[in-house]
């Protein structure tokens, strides 16, 4: 089983990291290319095109311009210790042993506008740069373009591994759909299941956007903590009061229900 996690937009670089293993993103050359893009960009461009901040787009033209290689530990922090939205909080890496990031360095993929596909460990240097976002470049018109079928390949060599080792080829997608949407679905081979994570509120199960995104991190970490590899036993996730509602659900959408009085 591949789990596939969007990436976050706050981001912790002060916070010292918890391991000291570390590799290098298999999509250096391509983020490259997009920086050398991003620099033509002045601040008032670059928060026009993201819909930033003047303040942000300033930061973020000051990272682009600082932007470099080679990618050390010193200027540079490994993905998962380093996104630290509402996701990252639900999987608390941190705390994750050294075994269970080991794991997930091979289980897990981070799916990045700038990167294209991070592991777990892979150091990242600080960026913005949203997969929706409309960057024109000379292989198209936005990021989906411009990545292409690179990153469905990639995970397509993972699903692979996987099946080789004896296992189903399934793909967990705890990403939201700006950046699944980066996925070609039809040139993967292999199953794609998707949680569904709801809570009661008004008087019905909905999606509340905060509590999805915290649960798809505490799946993440239930997957990695547990070794799961077989879709059955993605049904046993019970964290913070979810549980799995089987009438909801069907064989690849698995809907997970909380209702707190």
């Amino acid at each position: 089983m591949i789990l596939v996690l969007s990436p976050a937009k706050a981001l912790d670089y002060q916070t010292p990291p918890t391991t000291a293993c570390f590799t290098q993103p298999d999509f250096l050359d391509d983020a490259a290319e997009l920086i050398e893009v991003l620099r033509e960009r002045s601040p008032a461009q670059v928060a026009e095109l993201m819909s930033l901040s003047d303040a942000l787009a300033s930061l973020n033209v000051a990272r682009y311009a600082s932007w470099s290689r080679p990618f050390t530990p010193d200027n540079a922090k490994q993905a998962v210790l380093a996104f630290n939205g509402d996701v990252y909080e639900g999987l608390d890496a941190a705390s994750l042993s050294e075994a269970d990031l080991a794991w997930a360095q091979d289980h897990l993929r981070i799916l990045s506008g700038l990167y294209g596909v991070l592991r777990p460990l892979d150091l990242m240097q600080a960026y913005r740069l949203e997969m929706g976002t409309k960057l024109a470049t000379a292989r198209g018109r936005n990021l989906y373009a411009f990545w292409g079928e690179r990153i469905t390949a990639a995970l397509d060599r993972l699903l692979a591994g996987e099946e080789a080792a004896g296992r189903e080829r399934v793909l967990l997608n705890l990403a939201s759909d700006e950046y699944f949407k980066s996925v070609q679905r039809k040139k993967l081979a292999g199953r794609i299941v998707t949680p569904v994570f709801e809570d009661w509120k008004g008087g019905r199960y909905k999606i509340i956007s905060f509590y999805a995104k915290r649960a798809r991190g505490l799946m993440s970490r239930f997957v990695i903590r547990q070794r799961i590899d077989e879709v059955e036993a993605l049904k046993g996730f019970a964290s913070e009061g979810y549980a799995f509602a089987a009438a909801a659900s069907d064989a690849d959408t698995l809907v997970f229900r909380r209702r707190e009085e």
